[in-house]
């Protein structure tokens, strides 16, 4: 039997939680999947996986062995790419993940620069307003904004950003300038959960803390549908100093409650850690690092009239 391909399979199965669903990832039929484990369970002379309709769990052995054949199935990989040139050449597919706005607004540019000067690196950009997991979506670098979790992951600190409130000067001819966070109570709030509860927001100033009631008449899932309703004029919206600086610019949105800041948020370049880090990770950090850093600084460091700036 081919030790390897059962391996596969098992991971496969364990991954996806049932036999169907595996055959499906491995675009095998449902009967070859479920007779490729049956015959490694009886090389092994041992079950892997506990079945009943409902579930498929693996047993202690099951888990011992899928653990194994992750590292195994991974160090082939590697020696493959080493084999094919992907050590000693920039070359292959690079996926990078990041969130909707900011990949759209900061990372496209610098990838753009990046896919010229690398022409044979192709670049799969995952954009979404939710962390991803590296290793079970296969993701080669992540753009992370926020206080990272303790984890394995490798971290490579690129700025800070600020989260500011803004509404559209439609908006606020028409109900008016909150003067201090009290007055949110009497205005449309747009709220985009992970950055703020819909219910009540936090502010800061002169290290005092003031948690405010609000009404959220809008409640949205990403941070790109959150500027572009707070840009129509829908109420008052708390979005990154990233994605307003050029809206506050031309006058589109105006920024609101200056004097009461946010902490900053810091940016994150993660990756998973490799024995041997292929050449196009190495080359896109090297070529990229450097650009977000100097993007992110050409934002205003901090919106208030104070002039205060925050750390690089």
């Amino acid at each position: 039997m081919d030790r390897l391909e059962g391996m596969s399979i098992v991971l496969a199965v364990a991954e996806a939680g049932s036999l169907s669903a595996a055959a499906r990832r491995q675009k095998m039929p449902l009967a070859t999947v479920s007779r490729k484990v049956s015959e490694l369970e009886a090389h092994l002379r041992t079950k892997l996986f506990n079945r009943s309709s409902r579930a498929l769990v693996p047993t202690d052995a099951g888990l011992s062995y899928i653990a194994a054949a992750k590292r195994i199935l991974a160090d082939v990989a590697e020696a493959e790419r080493a084999a094919s040139g992907e050590y000693s050449t920039p070359r292959g597919e690079l996926t990078v993940s990041a969130p909707l706005a900011f990949g759209r607004l900061h990372l496209i540019p610098v990838l753009a620069e990046f896919v010229a000067m690398f022409p044979e690196v192709d670049v799969h950009l995952d954009l979404r307003d939710r962390a991803v997991n590296l290793l079970e979506e296969h993701i080669d670098v992540a753009l992370r904004i926020g206080t990272l979790a303790d984890s394995s992951l490798i971290a490579i600190r690129i700025g800070e950003i600020w989260r500011v409130l803004c509404a559209s000067p439609t908006y606020l001819k028409s109900r008016g300038m909150p003067k201090s966070p009290d007055d949110l109570s009497k205005h449309d709030c747009i709220s985009f959960v992970p950055l703020l509860s819909p219910t009540t927001w936090t502010f800061r100033r002169d290290q005092a803390e003031y948690v405010v009631p609000v009404r959220s008449r809008l409640v949205l899932s990403n941070l790109e549908s959150t500027f572009e309703a707070a840009r129509a004029g829908m109420g008052i919206a708390a979005l990154f100093s990233y994605q307003v600086a050029g809206p506050v610019k031309s006058g589109e949105l105006a920024l609101l409650l200056q004097d009461f800041e946010s902490p900053p948020t810091p940016v994150s370049l993660v990756y998973p850690p490799n024995r041997f880090m292929p050449v196009k990770l190495r080359a896109f950090l090297d070529f990229a690092v450097p650009r977000l850093k100097a993007r992110i600084g050409d934002l205003p460091k901090r919106a208030t009239p104070r002039g205060r700036t925050g750390r690089a």
